[in-house]
């Protein structure tokens, strides 16, 4: 398989095997007007499979889904056909809209217009609750 280099845009490398599909979702990758290359279940030294996203345009990627997803991620900045900037990732304290309060008595579920806002409780386990009413969220990985 061939996958061509990208001359000014975003590689997504080191996401965790079958992961991949899941931030192409939550970042919306969809609607963009350019190139998307969603490569699964690549072999890789240093996990033994893993996901690739390459972006053929220069966007701002929310970094919290990518640390909300998988934190080991890593972004790279492609100018000129070279990494200018390597980025590592962390988890987000707070996530804003990126997943929605499950709890049917949350106010989030009658008021709309109010923001799904998350902190992270336990760094640890990766547990994220409601600001509004401490339900946990879901993991990750499901």
């Amino acid at each position: 398989m061939n996958i061509d280099s990208i001359k000014n845009g975003i590689v997504i490398d080191h996401i965790a095997a079958g992961r991949g599909m899941k931030l192409y979702r939550l970042l919306n990758l969809d609607a963009l007007d350019c190139t998307v290359a969603l490569i699964k279940n690549v072999g890789s030294r240093k996990m033994e499979k893993k996901d690739i996203i390459k972006i053929d345009a220069d966007i701002d990627v929310n970094m919290d889904i990518l640390g909300y997803v998988d934190q080991n991620v890593t972004v790279n900045i492609i100018r000129d056909g070279e990494i200018v900037e390597k980025k590592q990732i962390a988890l987000p304290e707070r996530l804003t809209n990126v997943i929605c309060c499950k709890n049917p008595r949350c106010i989030t579920s009658t008021e709309q217009e109010l923001p799904h806002i998350f902190r992270l409780t336990d760094a640890q386990n990766g547990v994220y609750r409601c600001l509004y009413c401490e339900t946990q969220a879901e993991k990750t990985a499901e």
